[in-house]
């Protein structure tokens, strides 16, 4: 198991005296974290938790998954943000993005409660029907109101049909451990439960219960999972940037955005890899995003996007770099065969396996890319296995970290989410919210 980090398709666009530059700022980062007195210090558990986990919790966790296997067809797990992405990302990436349907010894997973759309809930209900179904609810306070109108319909429709007693044995919880609503009425339902760490908040928390109970009802070997992490943590603790490739990461992003790069754009040649993306973009965008300030996280899957988007990144606005994910096994492959006729003209490639072909578009992508004018990282690690992912993980949120305080924003809050929240419940006639209610009415008939 191993992670490097390749900087030779960005030589050009920066000099060794500007990434030594932020050398001290990275070395500042890494104390503030390490003694904890930097910005959003309540929110630093997520450091130690590959070691630091509650291990009885996680004995549960598998306890629970084993159970969850047994009885369950279909497994519903209710949340949004950091409650959902980084678990739904880690079985897309261990599974495949065809789990639900090549799954045969574990339930499928699906995920909910993360849109307010009404069609997208009636359609996974009619998923439910004749199969065994069990829910994993997970929210802090339980009152966010994508996954609390979910838990409430999926509640009601679990009752209705196994009754309450049974419904009780199907209905998992993962809350805050002592106070909010969610851990109140799991307690007075007799839920199972298990906890969000008051120090770890929702989009560094795939190493929690709320990450580690779906992968392990997919199937995924969370104790691998986490012996990866622990392997990063351990090996990116490490002040000199010239011996972290975790810092060099996050040196090599501010670099660039301080000479006009502004976007980062994620990329992989694996569908499996889209939900990762996707996690990646709210760990980033989230932590970075404030004061005016941040890289705005973006992210492709090629080959796909480059009939998409590959022109923008090859012709468009110099505003960009590209980070790329290269996976070297991704498991079984296909070897192209030779056609009698021909007829598509590919006979050249008979004999080559999938993943050949992959790997020489990968290849040429970057050299078209770079010789366009955008800066490439590449981040390769062995294959995509459990141990892996938790090395990945723990990488990226360790570089998020160290970047957003050299941007000297804080990286573990989201105060501009609450923006939209406030206008939401006004506009829908919450209690409290009246004098809002009037002010963006009128604005709106306007």
């Amino acid at each position: 198991m191993a992670l490097n980090l390749n900087s030779k398709y960005s030589q050009n666009f920066f000099t060794n005296e500007e990434l030594s530059a932020l050398k001290p700022e990275i070395e500042a980062a890494h104390i503030s974290l390490k003694e904890r007195n930097g910005l959003g210090n309540d929110f630093l558990g997520w450091i130690n938790l590959p070691f630091d986990y509650d291990k009885d919790e996680f004995e549960r966790i598998k306890k629970a998954a084993e159970k969850i296997k047994n009885d369950t067809d279909v497994f519903i797990v209710i949340g949004i943000g950091g409650s959902y992405l980084g678990a739904r990302a880690a079985i897309e990436f261990l599974k495949g993005s065809y789990y639900n349907s090549t799954c045969k010894d574990t339930p499928q997973v699906y995920f909910s409660g993360n849109s307010i759309s009404g069609s997208e809930l009636s359609d996974l209900l009619k998923i439910c029907e004749g199969k065994r179904v069990s829910v994993n609810v997970i929210s802090k306070s339980g009152t966010t109101t994508e996954p609390a109108v979910a838990f409430r319909v999926f509640r009601k429709y679990l009752e209705e049909r196994y009754g309450e007693e049974e419904a009780a044995k199907r209905i998992y919880c993962t809350t805050d451990k002592a106070r909010g609503t969610l851990k109140a009425v799991a307690d007075q339902k007799g839920y199972e439960t298990f906890v969000i760490p008051d120090d770890v908040g929702g989009r560094f928390s795939v190493l929690t219960a709320v990450g580690l109970l779906p992968i392990a009802v997919a199937g995924g070997d969370i104790d691998a999972l986490m012996k990866g992490a622990a392997d990063a943590a351990r090996d990116y603790d490490i002040p000199d940037m010239d011996n972290n490739p975790c810092y060099q990461y996050a040196a090599l992003r501010n670099v660039f955005y301080r000479k006009g790069k502004s976007v980062e754009i994620l990329v992989s040649y694996q569908p499996r890899f889209t939900m990762m993306a996707e996690w990646f973009k709210q760990l980033y965008g989230e932590s970075e995003g404030k004061e005016n300030k941040g890289i705005f996280p973006a992210s492709v899957t090629f080959s796909t996007d480059l009939h998409s988007m590959g022109q923008y990144i090859q012709d468009g606005t110099r505003l960009m770099f590209e980070t790329v994910v290269n996976i070297k096994d991704n498991g079984d492959d296909i070897v192209i065969e030779e056609a009698e006729d021909n007829g598509d003209g590919l006979n050249f490639l008979a004999g080559k396996s999938m993943s050949f072909v992959n790997e020489k578009a990968f290849e040429g992508t970057i050299l078209a890319h770079v010789d366009g004018g955008a800066p490439n990282l590449v981040i390769t690690i062995d294959k995509a296995d459990e141990a892996n992912l938790g090395r990945l993980i723990y990488f990226f949120e360790k570089a998020c970290a160290i970047s957003g305080y050299v941007l000297k924003v804080n990286p573990f809050d989201q105060p501009g989410v609450e923006a939209y929240k406030k206008n939401m419940f006004a506009l829908l006639g919450k209690p409290g919210y009246e004098e809002l209610r009037e002010e963006l009415v009128k604005r709106i008939s306007k």
